[in-house]
């Protein structure tokens, strides 16, 4: 009746790394894609029919919101921001950051060099040893990366290694907020005191910044490059305003694209096949020895694009996501005997929507859904690659679709290409196949074990 059977089965398959796996296969035993379930008295829609969460996220975006339950998990670190508001207050958090998003800003390809090269570097002093985590370095090079895009000053943890402690603080926290997120407030006691330290690290870190950049503005001194932080101190001289904003766009420029590399490279290492032909069209489009790509030529690498659009299908770095009823309304399809009916759903109640499971849909991927193939994407001279439409979205949809996609895969892009051109080979030093490891973001468990030389 009130759902403890449903709880201890999610916190089972979390604890044994297979939520999404058993999310997934639950939609297939009982061969819908729309279903409720009730957890601690309370009934929730789980859905993967695309046409649901086109409702949800566009068509009728006006009767959705954030999930109260996301709110309580994110706020005492994040604050109010782009991933907790709702309404007006959203719509002043993205007009803010549009601008750190434009085509120049994003192209600005000198900048990633200079982290890229960095990671190359600290790859090469682990050159000795028989087996490299890119995992690690992958979330230090986006956390520089980020800090330098955004708050116009690189972490340099890369250089750091062991003795920063920002990516042990924020890595942490967000396992936390992700228990929280998932099986409710009694995840708020699961390593709170330890969670509370990290939450103060964190906004000590980024309040240094914010301090130095009103600073700066009291004097009438303007940064080299516009920032969203220097965006963020034209409109409010409110330390707590500015880091929780801050905050907010830290954890999508860090988390999704470090997430994203290291599934990628996981795999990579695994599948000698589609690194040759990866290095194929590199060698093809970039001929002359030491010749760094631009922006353009990463747009101009269709395969390149293809792995990356396989890989987040397959792992989507943000698997599983929800929307609250604001009124009654309903979903277009999952009611009636035959699933094609409207479905009820009751103000305040919950919908959950599974992006892996959904990006796994034989009806749409077809029966090798579960094959990491490349191909599938691509236009061939008969006929056109996949064009899923709703089915996929890797960076959610609609007016909240991610302001960053672009940057990210810009950044996951032109670090591939960088590693690929400066080593010839990369093998494998872990056997076992991909796994969930849950936080706000998905990434394999063991990291991405690699051998470079």
């Amino acid at each position: 009746m009130f759902g403890f059977s449903a709880l201890f089965e999610v916190l089972g398959a979390s604890k044994a790394h297979r939520l999404l796996e058993a999310n997934q296969q639950r939609f297939a035993k009982m061969n819908a894609k729309t279903f409720s379930m009730s957890n601690m008295g309370k009934t929730s829609i789980y859905t993967i029919e695309p046409e649901n969460v086109k409702a949800m996220l566009a068509t009728h975006f006006q009767s959705w919101s954030l999930p109260e339950l996301r709110k309580t998990a994110f706020y005492p670190l994040f604050g109010h921001g782009i991933f907790t508001n709702d309404g007006a207050a959203w719509k002043h958090s993205r007009e803010m950051l549009k601008p750190s998003f434009n085509r120049n800003e994003i192209g600005n390809v000198d900048m990633l060099e200079r982290h890229a090269a960095n990671l190359i570097r600290a790859i090469r002093t682990q050159q000795h040893q028989d087996s490299i985590d890119l995992h690690d370095l992958f979330f230090r090079l986006t956390t520089d990366f980020a800090t330098e895009y955004l708050l116009g000053e690189a972490t340099d943890s890369l250089e750091k290694g062991a003795e920063d402690g920002f990516n042990e603080a924020f890595e942490g926290s967000m396992k936390h907020i992700g228990e929280v997120s998932r099986i409710g407030r009694l995840g708020l006691l699961i390593g709170r005191n330890k969670f509370l330290q990290q939450k103060s690290y964190l906004h000590a870190f980024v309040d240094r910044y914010v301090v130095q950049a009103l600073e700066r503005q009291q004097r009438g001194e303007k940064h080299t490059r516009h920032t969203f932080l220097e965006e963020l101190v034209q409109q409010t001289s409110d330390v707590v305003t500015i880091r929780s904003e801050l905050l907010n766009i830290l954890l999508a420029g860090r988390d999704t694209t470090a997430s994203l590399l290291t599934n990628i490279w996981h795999i990579l290492a695994q599948r000698p096949d589609i690194v040759a032909r990866l290095r194929e069209e590199i060698a093809s489009n970039l001929p002359a020895e030491g010749t760094l790509p631009t922006f353009e030529d990463l747009k101009g690498l269709p395969y390149l694009s293809a792995v990356f659009k396989e890989m987040l299908r397959l792992y989507p770095v943000v698997p599983l996501n929800s929307r609250q009823a604001t009124v009654s309304t309903t979903l277009p399809k999952g009611g009636g005997s035959d699933g094609l009916e409207p479905v009820f759903i009751g103000k305040g109640q919950l919908v959950i929507y599974s992006t892996y499971a959904m990006h796994r849909d034989v009806d749409v991927f077809g029966d090798d859904a579960d094959v990491c193939r490349p191909e599938r994407w691509l236009d061939g001279d008969d006929e056109k690659g996949l064009r899923p439409g709703w089915a996929y979205i890797p960076f959610n949809a609609g007016p909240r679709i991610c302001l960053g996609q672009q940057l990210a895969l810009t950044e996951a892009s032109y670090v591939t290409v960088r590693l690929l051109q400066e080593f010839g080979s990369v093998e494998p030093r872990d056997d076992k196949p991909w796994t969930e490891s849950l936080g706000l973001t998905c990434v394999n468990k063991f990291g991405a074990k690699v051998a470079l030389f």
